[in-house]
């Protein structure tokens, strides 16, 4: 494999310096929370090996939530570890990938990676980002291998039809190929949590985590679910391969999070539509930026309207000099500068207003 690293990840928050930016607003996912505000005690843990699919407890609690078999979920190294597995499972050098575009890297770069060879599905501001499915099902080949989409997508948190994805399921279905779905957003669905694409055939992957939802990037909990045996110990043999088995602490944590969901997701998502609002009211107002509004999701991905009145290069220069405030350039999407990803889960509400303010003033600075 050829490994390069993905501007996302040189560029990110934690390698550039969190002390070196007042206004973040790159993040991904809801704030991060901390070990003493879960009221997780695991001082008592006997740190062993586990089981190598993933702790039986929280695959039971995570397949109850599903309605699959805990041997159909392997817990993973974060949702970014899952999508690893899939890809160097399933494709080799030469592959046919059909994957949408932009899209979180790690769905591009690891099938870039293996050498695969890539079929984008481009989504376009103009056409609301939507996913066209006769269109996605007549760019799927004969020697297509996996078909690779996201929702709610990242970076735009548009969201792709229940009964899309499920037409995408048996388009692929009936021609043997793969189906992965990203779910990582799904429980933000602005319009109510639709059944996980994993349940749609045994062809289908879905992937998912706690990072994004919870705020919990930092016990690095993923999962892959799927209901074909044969496939589970592909997946499983990469698996132990790569880290042999999760971090049984990570997976303690995460179980003992889950049993008290309820008590934690319900101002996670009040507060998600609060600065939902509070982003939509900012951006109707800009008359430089203009959106696709998102359906789910912590992150939208604005752009600005006209490059020839406004410095794209100065903008970002204004912004992260002199207000030192962080935005996602559309280069980390593979996308033109004028687009970016604004993330408006994870600052505190403070932040985030005045994050705004400041992607205002620099644009204003930065007219031509």
């Amino acid at each position: 494999m050829k490994y390069v690293r993905m501007p996302i990840e040189i560029e990110s928050p934690e390698q550039m310096g969190y002390d070196s930016i007042q206004y973040n607003l790159t993040e991904s996912s809801f704030r991060d929370a901390r070990l003493s505000d879960l009221d997780i005690d695991v001082k008592s843990l006997l740190l062993c090996y586990g089981d190598h699919l993933g702790l039986r407890e929280l695959r039971e609690w995570l397949a109850h939530e599903e309605k699959v078999r805990p041997d159909d979920v392997c817990l993973t190294v974060g949702a970014a570890s899952a999508l690893f597995i899939v890809s160097t499972s399933l494709l080799k050098k030469g592959d046919r990938l059909l994957v949408l575009r932009p899209n979180y890297a790690t769905n591009i770069e690891t099938p870039r990676a293996i050498g695969a060879e890539i079929d984008f599905m481009d989504l376009k501001f103009e056409d609301g980002f939507r996913v066209d499915v006769d269109r996605l099902i007549s760019m799927i080949r004969p020697e297509t291998k996996l078909v690779s989409i996201t929702t709610p997508h990242n970076p735009t948190g548009v969201v792709i039809p229940p009964a899309d994805v499920a037409r995408i399921a048996k388009a692929t279905g009936d021609r043997g190929i793969t189906l992965l779905v990203d779910e990582t957003y799904r429980e933000m669905n602005f319009n109510g949590v639709p059944p996980s694409a994993c349940l749609l055939g045994k062809h289908v992957v879905s992937v998912s985590s706690l990072s994004k939802t919870y705020g919990l990037p930092g016990i690095r909990m993923g999962w892959l679910i799927n209901q074909d045996p044969k496939l589970m110990e592909l997946f499983l043999a990469a698996k132990e391969q790569i880290f042999i088995t999760g971090s049984i602490v990570d997976e303690t944590i995460a179980l003992r999070y889950l049993e008290n969901r309820a008590k934690h997701v319900k101002p996670i998502l009040a507060k998600i539509r609060e600065h939902f609002e509070i982003t939509k009211k900012w951006i109707e107002a800009e008359p430089r930026l203009e959106w696709v509004e998102p359906s789910g999701g912590v992150v939208c991905f604005p752009r600005i309207k006209d490059p020839k009145k406004v410095s794209v290069d100065k903008f970002y220069e204004i912004l992260g000099g002199k207000m030192k405030a962080y935005v996602g350039p559309g280069h980390w999407f593979e996308q033109d500068r004028r687009y970016m990803r604004i993330g408006y889960g994870w600052p505190t509400t403070e932040e985030l207003r005045g994050g705004l303010a400041a992607v205002s003033q620099a644009l204003r600075e930065a007219e031509i």
